[in-house]
């Protein structure tokens, strides 16, 4: 009986997928699709084995250039490269119609949640990393004229092996009046500048007691214009102080309408009583949870693919760093969302020596310890 029921349920959120009013799930294969399926891949040419590319230092590859309208239904990677943080000095771009500033510009390994430049293991439905270093997207990314993706190597030394696999669908007919394009910001703070650094742990009255209702100096995910709607953000932390890092509220400025405002970090991300231990769900999770200590690393998600958040002029997504935004720790993330094109122009993406995660001397608890992992980078 209980297998039935969560198969009768699955069922059912395949259906609200399909024909819901956000994202698009998996075709109804009882219907006949008029669309054809094609895959750029890192096929070698002649038909020989060697089905990857190499990447040397500053070469941007382009990886899918193609003509609309058509759908990315599918992106799977894998790479391999003998230079530490690989996954944050290789950037990811994705540029839709012809335009000249891309609507995706990440750091690969950020892109799927890999922001801390480690590998680990999660699952959701659209994106998941493997632990043999396989990289998935699921995100549907509709073109109407035109679609092209490049991976740069921003590193000192070559990526030896970069493999890929996209798969996209070439439409018979123009995409659907009103179809939003996919959209992808990376954002940093190494580290987050928190107002008071003689605190001696998160209980400190003059950090316990203080307000901030505007969201003055949160860390900010990303801020659109236009109109969309925004679908989830993945997260990565590399504390510089002792103590949990997680008391920060989400913050949501929608058009002109109220502000959505929560009551803590792992309470967005829906974990609770900070996470305890890793765990990887449908829409979110804590796939990385480390101690609460100067050094320690932590990476989290959430999708909103239950009940996309939309915006019809404006939208601003940030969450403190600490309450009241105290702590001073190191966060790197990506928002997700789709919107109407031309989007507002994208910061700045960091330099890559800036992006290698790295602890800071910013003052308060276990700072002077500072503990550091193979491979860091001194604290600047």
């Amino acid at each position: 009986m209980k297998s039935t029921i969560v198969f009768v349920l699955s069922l059912v959120m395949s259906s609200c997928f399909v024909h819901g009013q956000g994202l698009e799930g998996f075709p109804d294969p009882t219907v006949q699709q008029t669309y054809t399926m094609h895959r750029s891949s890192s096929r070698e040419a002649t038909g020989a084995n060697a089905d990857f590319r190499t990447i040397t230092p500053g070469e941007t590859l382009t990886i899918l250039d193609v003509d609309g309208p058509g759908r990315i239904s599918h992106i799977w990677f894998t790479l391999n490269a003998a230079e530490s943080y690989h996954l944050k000095r290789a950037v990811l771009r994705m540029y839709w119609d012809g335009e000249t500033t891309p609507s995706v510009e990440t750091p690969i390994g950020d892109f799927f949640g890999l922001g801390n430049g480690q590998y680990y293991f999660w699952s959701s439905p659209v994106l998941s990393v493997g632990t043999d270093r396989s990289l998935n997207s699921y995100f549907p990314m509709p073109y109407a004229k035109h679609a092209r993706v490049t991976v740069t190597n921003e590193g000192k030394q070559s990526v030896s092996n970069l493999y890929w696999n996209i798969d996209y669908r070439q439409e018979l007919k123009p995409l659907p009046a009103g179809t939003l394009y996919f959209h992808a910001q990376y954002r940093q703070a190494q580290p987050n500048h928190g107002w008071v650094s003689d605190w001696y742990d998160n209980g400190d009255p003059r950090v316990n007691y203080r307000r901030n209702l505007e969201g003055k100096d949160n860390y900010v995910w990303f801020e659109a214009k236009g109109h969309g709607q925004f679908i989830g953000v993945t997260m990565s932390v590399l504390q510089n102080q002792d103590g949990w890092w997680g008391e920060g509220n989400d913050r949501f400025e929608v058009d002109d309408g109220p502000t959505i405002v929560g009551t803590g970090s792992e309470d967005y991300f829906l974990g609770a009583w900070d996470f305890g231990s890793p765990q990887s769900f449908l829409l979110h999770g804590s796939p990385v949870v480390g101690p609460e200590l100067a050094g320690s690393r932590s990476s989290v998600y959430r999708f909103h693919l239950d009940s996309p958040i939309p915006f019809a002029k404006s939208m601003k997504a940030s969450i403190e760093h600490g309450h009241a935004n105290a702590r001073s720790d190191n966060f790197y993330s990506v928002a997700y969302w789709y919107q109407a094109e031309p989007h507002a122009p994208f910061p700045t993406l960091p330099e890559m020596s800036e992006r290698i995660p790295a602890l800071q001397a910013v003052g308060g608890p276990g700072n002077a310890k500072q503990p550091r992992q193979e491979g860091d980078p001194q604290p600047r």
